[in-house]
């Protein structure tokens, strides 16, 4: 569980430098610009970050599934190779998909004026801008990104049906124990899937409800993303205490042994 925590955190940090930073600078710029390249670059690493993000959610999903359905077996399954393998597939497939939509985009004549209703360089905003026929290329891009973010979450939705109906044969407080570990999973999944499905899972159109809906799956989702996963945690709950414990212990007996100047 924490290897796999330890690449979602790695990709929250990315995903959310991608948009953020340049988010902070507009609120304070009179004029608000962005190169063509700065904004290509921008599409590219949004899709990459965030795709990866949704498979790597999708395979901390089968991860629970095999923790708690196949207790006896987990060390065997989810061994350090194939966590590796599971890891480099879910950036191999960002890739694929953010080279698949940057391709899609970049081809695009863009006539003026290059005005984008957005707060970042995203798919739908551009194909507005695009002084061409863009159906077919926003039904491609809704195919690529839409169906990848519905797949993954009836993946998800699956494997959390079965691990429930798993849990007649628990006890009690086994039952306990997996409802809480999978709370956590579920909170994220529901805030970070329910946005893209609903920004992806359509064609080339935009609502004014686009940006307000793009800051939970870009900012919201990766900072909450630590807390949702720490205070959840009974492991790292109980480490925070005695890290806690032991920093006001060292501080009381410093304090004890300096006299006051």
């Amino acid at each position: 569980m924490y290897f796999f925590l330890s690449f979602l955190s790695f990709v929250d940090i990315c995903y959310s430098s991608v948009t953020a930073p340049k988010l902070i600078i507009d609120f304070q710029a009179k004029v608000k610009r962005i190169s063509f390249d700065g904004c290509m670059v921008q599409l590219f690493f949004v899709h990459l970050l965030g795709c990866t993000e949704i498979f790597i959610l999708t395979v901390m999903a089968y991860d629970r599934y095999v923790a708690i359905c196949k207790p006896l077996r987990y060390l065997t399954i989810m061994d350090w190779k194939f966590c590796s393998i599971l890891v480099v597939f879910c950036w191999l497939g960002g890739f694929v998909h953010t080279f698949i939509q940057t391709m899609l985009t970049v081809q695009l004549p863009f006539c003026g004026p290059n005005l984008i209703d957005h707060y970042f360089c995203d798919v739908h905003p551009l194909l507005k801008l695009a002084c061409t026929d863009t159906y077919v290329v926003g039904l491609m891009a809704m195919a690529n990104s839409g169906m990848i973010s519905l797949s993954s979450f009836v993946i998800l939705v699956g494997s959390y049906t079965v691990i429930l109906l798993s849990f007649k044969t628990h006890s009690s407080e086994g039952r306990r124990k997996a409802l809480s570990t999978c709370a956590s999973h579920i909170t994220v999944v529901i805030l970070y899937f329910v946005p893209c499905i609903f920004i992806y899972l359509r064609p080339s159109t935009t609502f004014p409800e686009d940006k307000m809906v793009a800051v939970f799956y870009t900012v919201i989702t990766p900072m909450l993303n630590p807390l949702i996963y720490s205070l959840r945690n009974m492991e790292v709950k109980n480490a925070m205490k005695r890290l806690w414990i032991k920093r006001l212990l060292g501080r009381t007996t410093w304090g004890l042994i300096q006299p006051p100047l």
